[in-house]
């Protein structure tokens, strides 16, 4: 009996993935546990292993696809012995339908473009998926069709095994294919958006997508179409603005003897066989310790939100924003109040690395309850961050410069970073948000209190 395979959920919030590559080909011998793909995420590249043993017999979905559907059926293995010839897949569970594209940002709105090959645009209808049957496209040439009023099962697909691309839906778009039956709203939506000159509104502007272009000359720009990790950020974050009643609160904290305690661990840190440091502790590795502490001192404004209660948490998980290009992760340093300061350093060069290769872990990124986003090594003085749900905080960490500070009666420099802390309303009252920051403070300026 033929086994399917199926598009693994590799993170409880994952709905779709890319197929980078296929490690097996039609016809190969697999074992369980053996690796046979290699998936994208927004965030990281994972591998996919055999449940069962037994052949290859049909790949269903090329490598290089993307955006397909979690529990769609990639490939089909059978039994050893079993007529390859006759297998065919089961259709997707019905718990993830294939029909239903994830939300997300609407995309540029389409440039006009030649017909394409004209299969696409003039296949009969007998060709295209009978109504009810699964439609294969990608979410793109959903997102597309929908704009348009098209009935996408009308549509012939000219992608892998009859999968439906852009191409394909912009081809029927201008070959007058009949239109999908559409409710008022979405009618009236439609009519709103075309009267408007574009059927995507561009999120960052409130401005529709072709009004933005228009703007520009053709030739004065190159569109770069958004990947899985920018879009997801972007969708997390206008999710936190919309939704999180947020307040911000800047403390002003002296670094001079955390500077010093800094240098002497380093002076004295152990040295390897080739008489390398074991570890070099760096300034914000004793922020992330603070804040750890910080949040076991005021364990109130340890939580997180959920609409029904408030999640108390019984350890500090510190998030450490990472820049990687053209993006952000924030792995968590987990229980950060129970590390060393080279405990939490060793694992957040460790992270951090690995985030700049997408070869994090989802547990790696995935929950906490604050983090840290330090820009201080950018010259920036002060600055504020949007939270990260579930988070119901973050710091803002400006750079370390000499300043003129009274100190008793008497004119000193000393020197000074601020610390701008945002807090979910909700979760976290505006004393209490207060409470934390003056904690991290007396943790800054008092670093020997994290050694003991």
């Amino acid at each position: 009996m033929s086994t399917n395979i199926t598009m693994p959920a590799l993170s409880p919030t994952m709905e779709e993935g890319n197929l980078a590559k296929w490690l097996v080909k039609e016809g190969d011998t697999v074992s369980a546990g053996d690796v046979i793909a290699e998936i994208e995420t927004d965030k990281a590249t994972m591998e996919v292993e055999a449940v069962d043993e037994g052949v290859v017999a049909k790949i269903l979905v090329a490598e290089g696809t993307e955006g397909v559907k979690v529990n769609a059926v990639i490939a089909v293995l059978a039994e050893e012995g079993e007529d390859v010839g006759d297998v065919t897949a089961d259709p997707a569970p019905a718990a993830a339908p294939a029909a239903a594209a994830p939300a997300e940002a609407p995309a540029a709105a389409p440039a006009a473009a030649p017909a394409p090959a004209a299969t696409a645009a003039t296949a009969p209808a007998s060709a295209a998926p009978a109504s009810g049957e699964r439609v294969f496209a990608t979410p793109l040439a959903r997102r597309i069709a929908s704009q348009g009023g098209l009935d996408i099962s009308a549509v012939t697909g000219s992608g892998p095994h009859g999968r439906i691309v852009k191409a394909d839906v912009e081809a029927a778009l201008a070959s007058g294919v009949a239109a999908a039956p559409m409710a008022a709203a979405s009618t009236a939506a439609a009519a709103a958006a075309t009267a408007s000159g574009s059927a995507g509104v561009a999120l960052s502007t409130g401005m529709s997508d072709d009004m933005v272009l228009r703007m520009f000359a053709e030739d004065s720009y190159e569109k770069k179409p958004h990947d899985g990790m920018r879009r997801v950020i972007a969708e997390r974050l206008t999710e936190s603005t919309q939704s999180i009643p947020s307040y911000f609160v800047t403390m002003d904290c002296e670094l001079d003897a955390l500077l010093a305690l800094r240098s002497q661990m380093n002076a004295g840190a152990p040295t390897n066989d080739d008489g390398k440091p074991l570890y070099k502790i760096s300034v914000n590795d004793f922020i992330v310790k603070a804040m750890a502490l910080a949040l076991k001192a005021v364990p109130m404004a340890n939580v997180s939100w959920t609409s029904t209660d408030r999640l108390f948490h019984k350890h500090a998980d510190v998030g450490v924003a990472v820049a990687v290009e053209d993006g952000l992760f924030t792995p968590i340093v987990r229980q950060a109040e129970l590390k060393s300061l080279s405990a939490i350093s060793a694992e957040v060069k460790d992270m951090a690395s690995r985030a700049r290769d997408k070869k994090l872990k989802p547990e790696e990124y995935q929950g906490g309850c604050t983090a840290v986003s330090n820009l201080g090594m950018f010259g920036v003085k002060e600055f504020t961050s949007i939270i990260n749900p579930p988070h119901a905080s973050i710091v803002s960490i400006g750079a370390g410069e000499k300043r003129p500070v009274v100190k008793g009666d008497e004119l000193a420099i000393a020197t000074v970073m601020a610390a701008t802390f945002a807090f979910d309303h909700r979760a976290i009252d505006g004393a209490l948000g207060a409470e934390l920051a003056a904690a991290f403070k007396g943790y800054i300026e008092n670093p020997l209190s994290m050694l003991v």
